[in-house]
């Protein structure tokens, strides 16, 4: 067997982990305890601070509507703007982490990130502020790969669920705090500030990271001198712009026939992007994505779960303008309601590696068995009152608690079906199904919301919208419950690629 080699590159004066063979590399020696915990902290901050932008930003809308004067249109290009270049750059960004150095790529990430938020901070106007979301969509889908790639290669299989558990954890806090700081910092308003400071506080924490991540974090990356498949990236990103910004546009504003012609394109697109990578793999080339990633079950079957877990996203759309326009709550006290399914956000995964070690891969099925009753929960006890009551939150606490387990997990085992040279494209591949099934939540699913809405006004009519939504959700859960069975049972057999 091939051992992995360790080596101290001069360009950046650190150890470089390049990978040889299949196998999970040997720890090293040469990197003590305390390093692997500081490189971790650095990992998970970029881990926390890319969720943040997303759920912090939707409270301070009319703040920046007021201050800037942005249109309609520009407020919902500063949400969708941001999860459309997330989503399409993920997998080339994986990609350049597998090619160029995991921990390169990680640090051009974050410098963007920080750039692009200080872009953000200082506009002037509603387009400025669009362009400075864009630019941190495109950088934290260069950063976020890049994270899941270094934990699958630094850290050994048996310490796998609890680091992932712990990213699990980070992410439920971040949406936590993005909901709650969000409206806090609007309020109070430090230094003088109202909707500059949601981004100006990604400055002082992207630094730091930054200085951590060149001091902490080892470089992974293979030996081979592989080159970026150039016809695939624009193939590929091509593919995904055409599916998920008209999803992510054509809802608000109202399906016009671009976004149809729009979807009918994207399929000889994608077809073209199967052929190039299939003949470039044939010619002894280095596909973009190897599609004999998707020979193994796991992989596919976790790509589909990933996929419709995310569908959720439906309901932080539909829960807020429930409380704000059905029941006329403030942002902040709509922030504060969303506490139940935060905190089991942050419960689950702490209590998942517990659980781990009692079912393994069956975590998927307890994940997606609380969402479908905690989501079903919640929609039942609008039956009963017309505002959220203690049914309602007992209900969002357990969909929180399934939400995550299910997000640490899925990602750590289809990661884990890889073999770590190719750990940051599945992680890109992974987290763009995640973002494509996040928009078709927040799109197709709460179409279903607004169509039972119709012209109704009252708490009654938001209420009976909400269930309808959140209905179809839960049923959704009820399937990929089945399916993680599936999973937990072909990962015994599945081979590893």
């Amino acid at each position: 067997m091939k051992s992995d080699n360790v080596f101290r590159d001069p360009a950046i004066g650190v150890r470089t982990i390049t990978t040889r063979s299949a196998e999970r590399r040997q720890p090293d020696r040469g990197r003590t305890r305390r390093s692997d915990l500081w490189a971790l902290t650095v990992l998970l901050t970029g881990a926390f601070l890319s969720p943040l932008d997303y759920f912090i930003v939707n409270l301070a809308l009319p703040a920046i509507q007021t201050g800037l004067g942005a249109s309609s249109a520009e407020l919902q290009l500063i949400v969708s703007v941001y999860t459309s270049a997330f989503a399409v750059f993920l997998v080339t960004g994986g990609r350049l982490g597998d090619l160029f150095g995991r921990k390169r790529i990680f640090m051009v990430g974050m410098a963007g990130f920080v750039i692009a938020s200080a872009l953000c901070a200082g506009a002037s106007n509603g387009t400025t502020l669009v362009v400075g979301r864009m630019l941190q969509g495109g950088s934290a889908a260069v950063m976020v790969p890049q994270i899941l790639a270094t934990i699958r290669t630094l850290f050994p299989n048996d310490q796998q669920a609890k680091i992932m558990g712990l990213y699990g954890f980070v992410y439920g806090f971040a949406s936590v705090a993005g909901q709650l700081g969000g409206g806090a910092l609007i309020t109070l308003r430090p230094f003088g500030l109202d909707w500059p400071s949601i981004f100006l506080i990604n400055v002082p924490i992207g630094s730091l990271a930054l200085l951590g991540a060149w001091r902490f974090v080892p470089e992974t990356r293979p030996v081979s001198g592989a080159k970026i498949d150039g016809g695939g990236v624009l193939l590929l990103l091509l593919f995904l712009a055409l599916i998920i910004y008209p999803m992510t546009q054509g809802r608000e504003a109202g399906w016009p026939p671009w976004t149809f012609l729009a979807f009918a394109a994207s399929v000889p697109v994608f077809l073209l992007f199967l052929r190039t990578e299939s003949r470039l793999k044939q010619h002894g080339g280095d596909p973009l994505v190897d599609l004999d990633l998707f020979k193994n079950p796991v992989f596919s079957i976790g790509l589909i779960l990933a996929f419709c877990f995310y569908c959720d996203s439906v309901f932080f759309l539909t829960y807020g303008i429930y409380l704000q326009n059905g029941l006329h709550w403030s942002p902040l006290e709509a922030g504060i309601a969303i506490f139940p399914f935060g905190m089991g956000s942050i419960l689950g995964p702490l209590m998942s590696p517990g659980i781990v070690r009692r079912v393994g891969s069956h975590i998927l099925t307890v994940g997606f068995a609380a969402l479908t009753v905690g989501f079903a929960s919640s929609g039942r006890a609008l039956f009963y009152a017309d505002e959220p009551n203690f049914l309602f939150s007992i209900g969002l606490l357990f969909a929180g608690m399934g939400h995550g387990m299910v997000l640490p997990s899925v990602v750590r085992i289809v990661i884990g079906e890889i073999e770590p040279a190719k750990a940051g494209l599945a992680a890109g591949v992974v987290t763009t199904m995640l973002q494509m099934g996040s928009a078709f939540g927040a799109t197709a699913i709460s179409g279903l919301f607004f169509s039972v809405l119709s012209n109704g006004t009252s708490p009654a009519d938001y209420g009976r919208a909400y269930q309808a939504a959140i209905g179809v959700v839960s049923g959704l859960f009820v399937g990929c419950t089945g399916l993680s069975l599936l999973l937990a049972r072909r990962q015994r057999r599945a081979p590893r690629l």
